[in-house]
């Protein structure tokens, strides 16, 4: 059994409460646009790191991070990509992916949107944990965490922090 936080979208800012959600956790996944190279390693000195990079990470980020990642997790195979989209809408490039090596579980980020949807048609489960930075048009933060035991997907929580006036800029 694998406890699992899962991010994206944090653009350099790291949510207090971030190390509090994830401090059972015995791994933390980030589906990108991680946005510096500190809070890269902030989670990595904490636990063990999984991470893509995104559209707005620079070189050193993508000098350590792969554009996706495949792996198992237990018994599920995972692919974790920034820019894949959801299911109905994958992205181009994605999709053929997606058909070929028919992961259990696929983890995008991007649009800021949490998003947990089970693809019928492809058999797998959908993840987009939204945006855990102060960047973007999202008026909430949120990430999340979840349990992979064996074969199995469960016990997802979702964290949510209203962003502040101040951290939106008006």
């Amino acid at each position: 059994m694998k406890r699992i936080g899962l991010l994206s979208d944090t653009h350099g800012y790291l949510h207090p409460k971030i190390f509090n959600f994830f401090s059972e956790c015995d791994e933390i996944w980030h589906a990108g646009d991680i946005g510096n190279f500190e809070t890269s390693a902030k989670l990595s000195e904490f636990k063990i790191l999984r991470a893509v990079y995104g559209n707005i990470d620079g070189t050193e980020i993508r000098a350590t991070h792969p554009r996706i990642q495949r792996f198992y997790c237990e018994e599920v195979s995972v692919m974790m990509t920034h820019i894949g989209g959801y299911p109905g809408r994958y992205e181009k490039d994605i999709k053929p992916l997606l058909q070929a090596e028919k992961p259990k579980l696929f983890i995008a980020g991007h649009s800021h949107i949490l998003k947990v949807i089970y693809d019928q048609k492809l058999g797998l489960l959908h993840m987009n944990p939204g945006a855990a930075g102060k960047s973007g048009l999202h008026k909430v933060i949120t990430f999340v965490r979840f349990v992979i035991d064996g074969q199995n997907i469960r016990d997802l929580e979702v964290f949510e922090a209203e962003r502040l006036n101040k951290e939106m800029g008006y």
